[in-house]
């Protein structure tokens, strides 16, 4: 049997299925594990099964010693793990895209409607105790229908953002390194634009391109200056890949409208200049955050694990 190394806490299903054929070592405390307890607990581990939280570079590939076969990382986005360390060792470092595609695109359509809306104000209003009163002009927002919707990566999630803007009526341009298929650009309506042009065009941005030194900042002070002082920008992809200095201070200023995040730079701590404004909705990283989804995600992780150390290709390798 190999030893597998679990640095988080995942669902049952998933530990079963590993310890069916493997020993396992889970980390089960209520915080995240420490860099010192994690780096302890990997050596000599043959797999390694890690969350988000958890960053796995050439230190911790060391630790782990040279008969380390396999990093699953239960999350689509591998911004947390050194690839080119892992190819340098011959392990093979794996991830969960497609099973969190419609709960993450579920999230940034309603951080898309809250932020229009002003939901997130209503109800912080509702649980204040202060009076209102039904109005004309009380809370006014913005509709969706007849709007732009600007999709920053226009992978599996940035799609199917688009497919629910559009049946809000949302007509979508999107900005990505290639063509998407022609069959689901004429579904969408879809338009392949520049990132400059979509800015300027664009009355709702949402993000959903992967992080890294090219998406860094990719939207800092010079591109919300870029956006219509009506617009929105929606972020459910990596914290690092918006200037949050620059986002508060652009929301503060009114040159943007408002703003709907789910993730932030240096998570889980937030830019103390958006905690006080009423124009950012912010939700604590929770594009994943269903039963179904987590599940699928901690089990195909778990698959590919066990396929490498099977001597097997997985299904989802990071290329």
């Amino acid at each position: 049997m190999s030893r597998v190394v679990v640095t988080g806490r995942i669902p049952e299903a998933a530990i079963e299925k590993l310890r069916a054929e493997h020993e396992v070592d889970v980390w089960e405390g209520p915080e995240s594990i420490s860099r010192e307890e994690l780096l302890r607990r990997v050596a000599g581990a043959d797999g390694i099964v890690s969350l988000l939280t958890e960053r796995v570079d050439a230190e911790l590939l060391d630790a782990a010693g040279p008969q380390l076969k396999v990093v699953a990382n239960v999350a689509v986005g591998y911004d947390n793990i050194d690839v080119p360390a892992c190819t340098e060792r011959g392990v093979i470092a794996t991830n969960t895209p497609g099973v969190l595609t419609d709960a993450t695109a579920d999230i940034a359509l309603s951080l898309i409607l809250m932020a229009t809306r002003r939901l997130g104000e209503g109800e912080r209003l509702i649980r204040s105790g202060e009076a209102w009163k039904w109005g004309m002009f009380f809370l006014l927002g913005s509709s969706l229908q007849g709007k732009t919707l600007g999709v920053v990566g226009m992978g599996g999630i940035g799609q199917a953002t688009a497919r629910r803007a559009k049946a809000f009526g949302m007509e979508i341009v999107y900005q990505s390194r290639s063509e998407i298929d022609p069959a689901i650009a004429g579904e969408l309506g879809a338009r392949r634009v520049e990132l400059d042009e979509l800015l300027a065009i664009s009355d709702v941005v949402s993000l959903h391109c992967p992080y890294g030194p090219a998406t860094h900042h990719l939207i800092g002070a010079e591109q919300l200056a870029a956006m219509k002082d009506s617009a929105f920008l929606v972020n459910t992809a990596r914290g690092p890949i918006v200037d949050e200095a620059a986002l508060a201070a652009a929301l503060r200023d009114g040159r943007i409208a408002g703003a709907g995040l789910d993730v932030y730079e240096k998570e889980p701590q937030v830019h103390p200049g958006l905690l006080g404004l009423d124009n950012v909705v912010l939700l604590p990283h929770l594009g994943s955050a269903t039963v179904e989804t987590r599940t699928a995600m901690a089990m195909l992780a778990a698959d590919n694990a066990l396929a490498v150390l099977s001597g097997e290709r997985p299904a989802t390798p990071i290329r």
